[in-house]
């Protein structure tokens, strides 16, 4: 009877100590990013841009806008045969346009991660730093599914490869 009490305290010692080893928090980084007085910086780096993005992009507009202009008012006096090559130059300014604005889109939002990329390192840190000083194992973000912090400790990868046979 004494091995059982025993027993049942020992295991109830272990799960409680196995319990209290992970502790799991939460984050909320865009909320604290959206306090930074840091943003400020990086929207008016980031409309800045963009302002000269929409400038490249006027110009092409007024160019490709000029030679439909001058294709109309002679379109009337010319044979079809030199009509094909003003409606082939029409045609690879609208296309450039196009393909500018899609890159545009594109180069956008490379530049706004570039941009607020100093911004989630600094808060990451901060996180770690927390993490690290609160004994937190993991720390998961309030918005998704995504770890900000993982204590290595815990991570099980190098397990996995070495049970698959896998080196690293």
């Amino acid at each position: 009877m004494k091995t059982k009490i025993t027993l049942i305290v020992a295991a109830f010692l272990i799960c409680f100590t196995t319990n209290a080893q992970t502790k799991v928090g939460t984050v909320d980084r865009e909320f604290i990013i959206a306090k930074m007085p840091q943003l400020k910086i990086v929207q008016e780096r980031i409309s800045k841009y963009g302002t000269r993005l929409d400038s490249i992009n006027q110009t092409k507009i007024v160019k490709h806008d000029a030679v439909v202009k001058a294709y109309n008012a002679i379109a009337k006096t010319l044979s079809d045969t030199d009509k094909r090559p003003k409606l082939i130059e029409i045609n690879e300014l609208k296309q450039e346009i196009s393909k500018f604005q899609q890159n545009g889109t594109k180069m956008m939002q490379l530049r706004r991660q570039d941009f607020m990329r100093p911004l989630y390192q600094k808060v990451n840190l901060l996180i770690k730093g927390i993490a690290e000083e609160k004994g937190y194992t993991q720390i998961l973000t309030v918005k998704g599914d995504n770890f900000a912090y993982i204590d290595i400790n815990h991570d099980i990868t190098k397990q996995v490869l070495s049970k698959l046979g896998i080196k690293e």
